[in-house]
């Protein structure tokens, strides 16, 4: 069976769609056969993966960014019980405004080089996460990276990493806080959070590492829950968490990153909350957190 491409248009600003052509002739370059199928609204991508699952596509390559990733990820879970192996293999062709998760695993940015590991077929076994009932590959959180994303998505004159740090300072200016139950395998902490971001890959919003020590093969969820009680004390993080290790903020007080496969947290009030930087469509005060070790091969280099 041929391979199905899932291609998210709007990605990166409808960037996605004015390279589209380029990504399309380096993959014909390369021998890669297969059909395409084009989202056409929001979420359009879970049911076009979810059919593309029941028609027997054994490999689906997301032509996106994160978000198109997350959708296709959930649609494509539809048919599956947790316990058998996943039903497809995953590639990805980075169409997206930050890439992340396709960063993180080292894959190449260049299409000719993309359309080449996809030809070559060389996978490796990623982890799945689970935030609830959302399955996510890169990064979820709740707290203030949340709410940051609450304040981009109405940003409509800027794009990419500016439009990213003037949503940061809207959302520092803020100060929101939260009193927090956090549980994990291994430990637990009650008290007054900024921020929880839980990370299958280091990086996140292009220039963010809030998990900088997680992997998404070692078969781990890693997280880090932050305080700080007034904003200066914010804006001195954010700096330090665009570091990707020496001196990243994880090293400051009061911030602290751990390594768990199972972790519930339960805040005093609703917080936003994403999974690969969508967002759930109503705040939430409760989360169960879970991981999947090496569940999805993914295409690789």
């Amino acid at each position: 069976m041929k391979i199905k491409i899932l291609h998210n248009p709007y990605s990166n600003r409808w960037n996605s769609q004015k390279r589209w052509g380029e990504a399309e002739s380096a993959l014909r370059a390369a021998g890669v056969d297969f059909d395409l199928s084009v989202s056409e609204h929001t979420d359009h991508l879970i049911s076009l993966a979810a059919e593309a699952v029941q028609q027997d596509y054994k490999t689906l390559i997301v032509a996106g960014g994160d978000g198109s990733i997350g959708e296709v990820i959930n649609g494509a879970a539809k048919s599956w019980d947790e316990k058998s192996a996943f039903p497809i293999t995953m590639g990805i062709i980075p169409l997206g405004t930050a890439n992340d998760l396709s960063d993180n695993i080292g894959n190449p940015r260049d299409f000719s080089a993309v359309a080449q590991m996809i030809a070559n077929k060389k996978t490796r076994a990623i982890d799945l996460c689970k935030c609830n009932e959302r399955y996510f590959l890169n990064n979820s959180a709740a707290g203030l990276e949340p709410y940051v994303t609450t304040k981009q998505e109405k940003i409509k004159n800027l794009s990419g990493v500016p439009r990213y740090l003037v949503a940061a300072v809207q959302g520092i200016m803020d100060r929101p806080n939260w009193k927090a139950k956090l549980e994990w395998d291994g430990g637990s902490y009650e008290g007054p959070i900024s921020l929880v971001s839980v990370g299958n890959g280091h990086r996140t919003g292009g220039i963010f590492y809030m998990t900088p020590h997680a992997n998404p093969f070692d078969g781990k969820l890693t997280f880090v829950h932050a305080y700080r009680s007034t904003r200066l004390g914010m804006f001195q993080v954010l700096p330090k968490a665009m570091k990707p290790d020496k001196g990243n903020m994880v090293e400051m007080e009061d911030i602290h990153e751990i390594h768990c496969t199972r972790l519930k947290i339960h805040l005093d009030k609703p917080s936003p909350a994403h999974t690969d930087g969508e967002l759930f469509d109503t705040w939430l005060t409760d989360f169960d957190y879970k991981i999947f070790p090496s569940a999805v091969q993914m295409l690789v280099p």
